[in-house]
């Protein structure tokens, strides 16, 4: 499943588990819900960073506007742009009529969850780091500017502070979508948890 605005189905109270590790990162989870901050979930793949992402705007003040996931590994380049940020009529061959919208815009008023952020190629860094910075975005072809009131989550299993170090993720992006951090416990660490599920 590469993206899909399907409405966010997991409260906290879908979250099972019961061990202590578990139990802290939902304790911060529902604290950060209250904000409207960015937040970046780290974890190991399988430890349920999306089901997190939904929680946290289903307690928010955004809940009943759109919840959009993209996962950025499941893309080429070139479509990932295409699906963030949407194009104009005739920006490239083969683009269809009157346009299409990006995860942006279906987003617009509610959260836009990106997930395996750390595989997002630099360019694209760079036009994430301008929409966080301007709350604007511009469709490929277009010259007009479209603002967006967007919370980004986003979530990575890789190091990113290591990536940043050797230059393949960009540094001022790491420290703009860092405002929050939840760390989600591996579940070897929540033994007591797997039984329950």
């Amino acid at each position: 499943q590469t993206s899909h605005h399907s409405p966010a189905r997991y409260c906290f109270d879908n979250l099972l588990g019961q061990s202590p590790a578990f139990m802290r990162a939902v304790q911060t989870a529902r604290r950060y819900a209250q904000t409207d901050l960015g937040v970046l979930i780290v974890g190991e793949s399988g430890v349920g960073k999306e089901l997190f992402a939904q929680a946290m705007h289903n307690d928010s003040v955004r809940a009943c506007k759109p919840f959009v996931a993209v996962n950025c590994a499941a893309f080429p380049e070139s479509l990932l742009e295409s699906e963030l940020f949407g194009y104009d009529e005739g920006a490239f061959t083969g683009s269809r009529r009157g346009g299409k919208r990006g995860l942006f815009e279906a987003a617009h008023t509610g959260t836009l969850f990106l997930d395996e952020i750390g595989d997002m190629p630099l360019t694209l860094q760079t036009r994430l780091l301008r929409v966080l910075q301007e709350r604007e975005i511009m469709r490929l072809g277009s010259t007009t500017a479209i603002p967006v009131d967007v919370r980004v989550m986003v979530a990575t299993h890789q190091p990113l502070r290591e990536m940043v170090a050797q230059r393949r993720f960009r540094e001022d992006l790491y420290y703009r979508i860092n405002t929050l951090r939840l760390a989600l416990p591996a579940l070897r660490e929540r033994r007591t948890d797997i039984v329950l599920m």
